[in-house]
């Protein structure tokens, strides 16, 4: 069964957005539990990306996977942890929003089979 890469790219991204907000909660991980779970996130949400990188191009998978994620901390951060952003800041935030639409409106994902010619392996 081939899963839907943009898909799993977005499973990757909920969960490093899980993981980032538990690194908040462990507080430097004195709170080694929730720290644990933390990196157990971040892990998940690696070897997912990494699923991803077969069939959508590293750089589209990156650049998506931080500017998503960066965009969800954000919200995150100003709703659960009642941290303020400036306007700039806020403005910086958007443009990376912007890129990572364009990046996903524009860009075919690559079957496992054209990506190994194009390497020249087989």
């Amino acid at each position: 069964m081939k899963i839907n890469p943009w898909l799993l790219l977005g499973i990757a991204i909920v969960f490093e957005i899980i993981g980032t907000s538990l690194l908040k909660l462990s507080d430097g991980f004195t709170r080694v539990f929730i720290g644990i779970i933390a990196v157990a996130m971040y892990g998940v949400s690696t070897w997912m990306l990494s699923i991803t990188l077969t069939q959508i191009p590293v750089a589209i998978s990156y650049a998506i996977w931080s500017g998503v994620g960066i965009l969800a901390i954000t919200l995150i951060g100003f709703v659960a942890f009642k941290q303020n952003l400036g306007g700039m800041q806020i403005l910086c935030i958007a443009l990376i929003a912007i890129g990572a639409i364009g990046l996903n409106l524009t860009t075919q994902t690559e079957t496992p089979d054209i990506a190994a010619s194009q390497t020249g392996s087989s």
